[in-house]
Formats: C-alpha cells, sequence, structure tokens
C-alpha cells in the first residue's frame, strides 16, 4: 500500500476524531440531556438530604434548587414559582386541591417516617409501668400531659406537616373508632388534656428537635417523627437519648412524596424519582436522615425494623382537619376552660344515683383507667366549680386543678355533700350562669361552659321562661357560654333539650348508660 501523503495526516486524525464522537453528540441531542434546574418547595424537615443533591446533580444532570417553607397544605405558597414540591406529607394539600376542584399532581412516596414519641428515660419508666402490658398509648400520652407527668414539644399543627400529622394521630385515637376522623368525631374536642402538656412548639419539627437540648428541663418529651428523633438521638446534644415510643392505638405514617408541579418538567422530574428510589439512593437516605426505604429490595437498618402497627388513616375532607387545627389554637397560649358543674342533691338522688355520681366525678379525677377516661379527664390548669343544689343553692365550691389534692377537694363537695326535698333546676341554672359570666369578665378569653345534671323535674324556685329572661339580661359574657344538660332518672327531658338549645348546648340521656360515660361525653364539647 503506498504511504499517504504527509500533509494528509492531520486530515485523517480529525475524521477519526469526529467519527468517534458522533454517535455520543447524536445520544445528547436526541435524548436533550442538557443540565436542568428545578425549583423545589420543600418541607425544612428534607434540609437534611441535601447533602446527597449534589450527587443526584451528577448522575442525572438535575439540579434540585431547594426552598424550605412550614407551609402544611402549599397555602399561600405561588404554586406556579415552583417546579416540584417535596413535603413531609401531601395529604392536606391533595384534599385542598380537590376542594377547589384542581388536578391532582402526579405524586411519589420516597421514603417513610412514622410520627411518634420521644419520651426522657424516667418519664417513659414511668408510663410503661401504668400502661396495659407495658404498651404506650396516646391515650397513656394525653393522660400523664393531663396530670403534669407529661411536658412535650410539636411542631405548630397550623404550618406544620409533622405536627398536624401528629395531631391527626392523638384526634383519631381520642375519636376511638378505629378508622379516619369524622365530622362528628371534631364536633367536640377531646384534646384539652392532651393540650395542656404542649410547652414547646415550633413552625417546624426541624426547629423544634434544634431548639430541644436547650430546652431538655421545660419539656421531658417530643412528638416528631420517628427518623428527626434518631437524628436528634444520634447528634449527641441530649443529656440522655429520648425513648421512641410508637404508640399502640396507632400512628400516622408520613411518605415524603415528591410532587410534580409542572408538567413541562415531567422528564426531569421522571429522573430525580428514578434516582431516589434506586437501591444506591435509597440506602444513603436510610443512613443519613434515619428513615424508612420504600424500595423493598433495601433492606432496613435494625433501629427503622420496630413494627409500625397501625398505620392511622388520614381524614379524606380537608375541612375536618381544618376542624381539628383550629379547635387545638394557638399552642404558644395556654387557655385552661372552666367548667361549672350544677349539680341535683335532691333526696331523689340518694343511693344508686348518688354513686353513679361520685363515680362519674372519681373517673374524671383519673380512676377511669379506659382510653376514653384518659382523653376526657380534668387537667392541669383547669378550673372547676361544683354547685350543688336542691330547693335552693346549697354549696358552691371552686378549684383550680394544680394536683391531686385539689381533686380530692372537689370529690369531697360531692361524696360528702347533703341533700334537700325539693329541686329548683332553673333557680339552681340562674346561679350557674352568674358564676360562669364573673369567670368570664375576671378573666376573657377563658372558655367557660356549664353542665347541669338532674334527675327529677322544676318544682319549685323560679321557671323556665324567667330563668331565660334573667339569662337575656346578662349579656354576651352569658351567651358565649353553652350549658350540657344530662338528663337522668325522671328529668323532663324536653325541658332539658330547650336549655340546651337555647344557651347553644345540647343534651346527654345517662339513663342508657351511666352519669360517667354522660360527663365523658361532654367533656370535649365545651
Amino acid at each position: 500500500m503506498r504511504a499517504l501523503p504527509r500533509r494528509a495526516l492531520p486530515r485523517l486524525a480529525l475524521a477519526v476524531l469526529l467519527l468517534a464522537t458522533a454517535p455520543a453528540a447524536l445520544t445528547a441531542c436526541a435524548s436533550g440531556d442538557e443540565d436542568t434546574t428545578l425549583r423545589v418547595i420543600a418541607s425544612p424537615e428534607l434540609a437534611d438530604v441535601a447533602p446527597l443533591l449534589d450527587d443526584l446533580e451528577d448522575d442525572t444532570g438535575v439540579k434540585l434548587e431547594m426552598t424550605y417553607e412550614a407551609t402544611a397544605d402549599l397555602a399561600g405558597t405561588g404554586r406556579t414559582a415552583y417546579d416540584l414540591a417535596w413535603l413531609a406529607s401531601d395529604r392536606s394539600y391533595l384534599l385542598r386541591l380537590r376542594d377547589e376542584g384542581r388536578t391532582r399532581p402526579e405524586s411519589t412516596p420516597i421514603m417513610r417516617s412514622p410520627v411518634v414519641v420521644g419520651l426522657a428515660p424516667g418519664t417513659a419508666t414511668r408510663l410503661r409501668e401504668d400502661a396495659p402490658g407495658g404498651r404506650v398509648s396516646w391515650a397513656d400520652v394525653a393522660d400523664a400531659a393531663a396530670d403534669g407527668t407529661v411536658r412535650f414539644g410539636m411542631a405548630d399543627p397550623r404550618v406544620s406537616d409533622t405536627g398536624r400529622a401528629a395531631l391527626v394521630g392523638v384526634a383519631t385515637a381520642a375519636a376511638g373508632t378505629g378508622t379516619a376522623l369524622r365530622e362528628q368525631d371534631v364536633t367536640c374536642d377531646r384534646l384539652r388534656g392532651f393540650r395542656s402538656g404542649h410547652t414547646l412548639t415550633a413552625a417546624s419539627s426541624r426547629q423544634l428537635t434544634a431548639d430541644y437540648p436547650a430546652h431538655q428541663d421545660d419539656a421531658n418529651a417530643l412528638i416528631a417523627h420517628e427518623s428527626e428523633l434518631l437524628s436528634l438521638n444520634a447528634s449527641g446534644k441530649l443529656r440522655h437519648p429520648l425513648e421512641i415510643v410508637h404508640p399502640d392505638d396507632g400512628m400516622v405514617l408520613s411518605d415524603f412524596p415528591l410532587l410534580l408541579l409542572d408538567e413541562d418538567q415531567r422528564s426531569a422530574y421522571q429522573k430525580v424519582v428514578e434516582w431516589l428510589l434506586g437501591a444506591d439512593a435509597q440506602r444513603a437516605l436510610m443512613t443519613d436522615t434515619h428513615r424508612r426505604p420504600v424500595n423493598q429490595d433495601v433492606t432496613p437498618a435494625p433501629e427503622l425494623r420496630a413494627d409500625v402497627g397501625n398505620a392511622l388513616s388520614f381524614p379524606d375532607r380537608l375541612a375536618i382537619v381544618e376542624r381539628l387545627v383550629t379547635d387545638y389554637g394557638d399552642p404558644t397560649r395556654q387557655s385552661a376552660d372552666q367548667v361549672v358543674f350544677v349539680l341535683d342533691f335532691s333526696t331523689s338522688m340518694r343511693g344508686a344515683r348518688m354513686a353513679d355520681l361520685r363515680a362519674a366525678f372519681a373517673g374524671l379525677s383519673g380512676a377511669d383507667r379506659t382510653a376514653t377516661g384518659k382523653f376526657a379527664r380534668f387537667y392541669r390548669g383547669e378550673r372547676l366549680t361544683v354547685v350543688r343544689f336542691g330547693g335552693r343553692v346549697l354549696e358552691e365550691r371552686t378549684v383550680t386543678v394544680r394536683g391531686d389534692a385539689d381533686l380530692r377537694s372537689l370529690q369531697r363537695t360531692v361524696a360528702e355533700g347533703g341533700y334537700d326535698d325539693a329541686t329548683a333546676v332553673w333557680t339552681a341554672l340562674d346561679h350557674g350562669y352568674r358564676t360562669a359570666t364573673a369567670a368570664a369578665h375576671e378573666q376573657p378569653g377563658r372558655p367557660v361552659a356549664i353542665v347541669l345534671m338532674t334527675d327529677g323535674e322544676n318544682n319549685t324556685g323560679i321557671g323556665y321562661e324567667e330563668f331565660r329572661r334573667r339569662h337575656r339580661g346578662l349579656g354576651d359574657a352569658a351567651a358565649d357560654v353553652p350549658t350540657f344538660t344530662v338528663h337522668f332518672g325522671e328529668a323532663d327531658a324536653a325541658a332539658l333539650e330547650r336549655a340546651a338549645a337555647a344557651t347553644g348546648g345540647r343534651m346527654v340521656d345517662a339513663n342508657p348508660s351511666s352519669l360517667s360515660d354522660a360527663f365523658k361525653e361532654i367533656r370535649g364539647c365545651h
């Protein structure tokens, strides 16, 4: 073969180089593999995935530009300003979209973590000793919060996905139905005792866990994701690691979904999802953030193998969630209720009926160890008034619950009081309203309610119409105080229904069950 001219060699090398690189160039053009930046609105809890994002960009060519904001359902967030959303939970957001008639975006769960309780060691030991079989429930936590044993930190459910999931979990357990919360389950707030233990809060659980080491004397428990508590324990910032409790009555499970907000970015979104769900990324997420993998090929780390048990369902209507959050209120404001119990001590209450009443008060003071009893009990800081009546007001006693001594004092009023031959229902209720309105004037903003229990008909004192005239004369303070009536024995059900409806309360019939059950039913409704 004849040798090529010397000057032809550079041209040949260039041709070979072009032939070698052409397939790669053609592939890049065909796949549109240019680097892409996606704007992501993310729950603050997800800031711990940041170290992995450089690897994601290197492997996929997709950069995630993260903005962390505590917004439970993306309310007030400009959806068009972001390509993706990465949330602790998208449940509230999807319910809001449904209510607004908007299209549900594609959503892919990336990892999982249940909302659980972290308890200081001594507190954990105490709760386990008192819990059946040592299995601590949300009811046990609520009971311990009510008596002052547990002082917990929890993110603000008005803005935090985690705080909202925790609140839904506790409220679902309090409802005791075993199903997702329904409208009737949140018409009465059963979480007042639980809320009395809420002493530390923040806009997000990430901020909450960052603040907690400096507040270990203020709170002996944290309610947050299992992953966040494991990370906090591993940080070395605590005097003693928190014992992680998976409540026996169920937990809400967060799945940290990645949502596609801008359909034009579907290709890049799919690359990110595929990378995050890959075995290597799932192991890295598990190791770095202590969240449970969704990839079934990845074996969970030993600390993530605890059974989550009953995964509680999220409500299927946003209005239910919003009512629950509104009733819970601002966790930075502690506002204990006052309840005025107007109790019939006519002679017809002697014997078994009075025993039933005394058992009811003992149960509300902590003797009732059922789940409903633990949620309904009197709680620390609550102000309680007992008005005993017969043909007239026989006695009035008020205590603010600071401990067992106050509850014993109240029980003595019920247990040791004498009787009277007549029954002045409306005179007694009028007296109860004067006590209630005085309390409302003394501390504006404190919720006040009346519970009226009688086993007979009014046979002395003022009549119903005179009571209503006097009630109207007390003004707005009285109008804001509902009366919950308890029908017992031979009481006039129609009259009690009428009084409850006129004052914004409702009547409960104790005859089919007991006074204990009737009082527990009322407890969450004031």
